[in-house]
């Protein structure tokens, strides 16, 4: 799916944690919580500004009717107080504004994280969008299993699983004593009903739980899944949105509230503008959450973004562009910055079944031209070359950069075969959204006019390259960010957008997915992936790699995949550390 873009241990008292009971009302400490008014976390309210100010009327009135004769006196106090209380009340509301800042060297008691692409609901069942796995998937809801920073399966809410030998039936062991957020036990008949629900309801990305034949709940603590076919990628699919347990007794709209069992509580949720997570104190497992309250502030101005990490409103900013990150990692003391591993690959696809680019020798010549080290260096440097299908994080990778080397004289060769050169030129169309801005375009249309190839550059809004290029396949060449993982199914399928059919990527990607052995789906994938390089059906323009800025004494952040998963429960942040 393409990416819509604008595509364990716990530290502190209890005192940081607070002390409020968890109960089953909404908005009181379950997990639920209603949409708030707009008001943003962490801003000073008006009791604050009553510390500062001291503007209260009795106050004022008192003040007019003392003793004349002792007047001046009982103003200069009056004056000397006012001033020391605005002062300390004006040093209050500030480090009330940042951080709930520690002293020097310890946890605060809050961080908060900046991002770009925020949801617009909270419900992860129906509505689409890679926010809302960001926000909620292992920080409020969990799944049957997990994965880690390098994109593999590993235990969560099932402690271990077994599969037979014909790789047909999975059978799941819980860990025991698992409890929801509102105090509800968390056992095999919610994962059953979970997952059924999912199936019936046909929720957002049911498609991807191929082959299920039946799941059931042997007893409390265990879960058998049975498939028609084997299917390799089943476990990897259950880390995301169709492994999630649900409380099949809690009742509450998961538009604006969500109750799991996670290591944090969403104890307000203001659409496209900030989220805010609260320790779990009753989590069931042994990782919990460090810090007692993240918030999340959803920033899709990139000027604004970088200048609440400058004044310290947020503590941790991803992504950040490489270039706007320039300052912040040229100064050590007191900013880290790192880039990390993700999915994304940008894909500029070539319409196989187009009247232009239907000619192999055309698309061999576009990716002989593409100077791809020149695209990375120009957006900071981070990103990675890719050369084919599957990025490094997921399984079947391959370095494929050397297949279509940057040559220029070998693409002109190919263009003369085709009847083309720059005396001659031929006229190609690029067709993208607007929300990769114009820079790519105008470097691909530089890059390719020496080979003889004129190339009209038109951007336009997402909803109109949804209608042209994804559904009516009207298009030369077409740029996306595709940031899915494992997604090489799409070169599977002559009815997408590419357009692209091979029946040989069709038998190895089947033959991937029918085998129960991690290492021969790998290699199958890899041959997969190499034929669809070699077809040239696209160019790979890169893997885009995260970015993210912190300031210096965060700690557990994570840096690869945090555009996809974020799990926050290791996340600390130290003031003073390079203050």
């Amino acid at each position: 799916m393409a990416k819509q873009t604008s595509a364990e241990h716990r530290t502190g008292t209890d005192e940081q944690f607070g002390t409020a009971e968890q109960t089953d009302q909404v908005g009181s400490g379950d997990g639920t919580v209603q949409a708030s008014d707009g008001a943003r976390p962490g801003q000073a309210g008006s009791a604050g500004w009553a510390l500062a100010a001291s503007t209260d009327a009795s106050l004022n009135q008192r003040t007019k009717s003392t003793d004349h004769g002792r007047r001046g006196l009982i103003w200069a106090i009056v004056a000397a107080t006012v001033v020391v209380a605005f002062i300390v009340g004006f040093v209050l509301v500030r480090g009330r504004g940042k951080s709930d800042a520690a002293p020097a060297g310890r946890p605060s008691s809050k961080v908060t994280v900046g991002l770009k692409l925020a949801p617009s609901n909270l419900d992860i069942r129906n509505q689409s969008g890679s926010a809302l796995d960001q926000l909620l998937i292992g920080n409020v809801y969990e799944g049957l299993v997990a994965r880690d920073a390098d994109n593999h399966v590993v235990p969560s809410l099932a402690q271990s699983w077994d599969q037979n030998a014909d790789g047909t039936l999975y059978t799941f062991h819980l860990n025991p004593g698992m409890t929801f957020s509102n105090g509800h036990k968390l056992d095999s008949e919610d994962v059953v009903w979970s997952i059924r629900e999912l199936v019936s309801k046909q929720y957002h990305n049911a498609d991807q739980l191929k082959n299920l034949q039946s799941i059931e709940a042997p007893d409390a603590n265990t879960v058998e899944l049975r498939l028609s076919a084997p299917y390799s990628s089943l476990l990897w699919v259950l880390t995301g949105r169709p492994g999630l347990v649900f409380d099949k007794g809690a009742s509450y709209d998961m538009k604006t509230q969500a109750v799991g069992s996670g290591p944090y509580l969403l104890t307000s949720f203001v659409p496209n503008d900030s989220a805010t997570l609260q320790a779990n104190r009753k989590y069931w497992g042994e990782r919990k959450a460090k810090t007692p309250t993240v918030v999340v502030r959803y920033l899709g101005d990139d000027n604004a973004a970088v200048n609440a990490l400058k004044s310290k409103d947020v503590q941790v900013l991803a992504p950040i562009t490489e270039n706007l990150a320039t300052p912040f990692r040229s100064d050590k003391d007191h900013y880290q910055v790192q880039a990390g591993d993700d999915t994304d690959k940008y894909v500029l696809a070539f319409n196989s079944k187009g009247p232009k680019t239907a000619d192999l020798r055309v698309r061999q010549a576009i990716r002989h031209t593409i100077d791809h080290q020149e695209l990375i260096a120009s957006r900071g440097g981070s990103d990675k070359a890719l050369g084919g299908p599957i990025p490094s994080l997921d399984p079947g990778y391959e370095d494929l950069t050397g297949l279509y080397k940057h040559d220029v004289a070998k693409a002109r060769e190919l263009m003369a075969q085709a009847g083309y050169s720059p005396a001659n030129p031929l006229e190609l169309r690029l067709t993208y959204a607007n929300t990769y801005g114009t820079e790519l375009g105008d470097q691909l249309r530089s890059q390719l006019k020496p080979i003889g190839i004129d190339l009209k550059v038109n951007v336009v809004e997402f909803s109109t390259w949804l209608q042209d290029v994804y559904q009516n396949h009207d298009y030369d060449l077409s740029l996306v960010d595709h940031n899915e993982s494992h997604d090489f199914s799409q070169w599977t399928s002559p009815d997408y957008y590419y357009g692209y059919d091979n029946p040989k990527v069709r038998r190895l990607y089947d033959q991937a997915m029918a085998s129960t052995k991690p290492k021969d789906t790998s290699r199958l994938l890899a041959q997969a992936a190499r034929q669809v390089s070699q077809d040239a059906p696209a160019d790979w323009l890169f893997n885009y790699r995260v970015t993210t800025a912190e300031l210096k004494g965060v700690k557990g952040f994570p840096l690869n995949l945090n555009q996809t998963l974020m799990p926050l429960r290791d996340l600390t942040y130290c003031p003073g550390v390079g203050d």
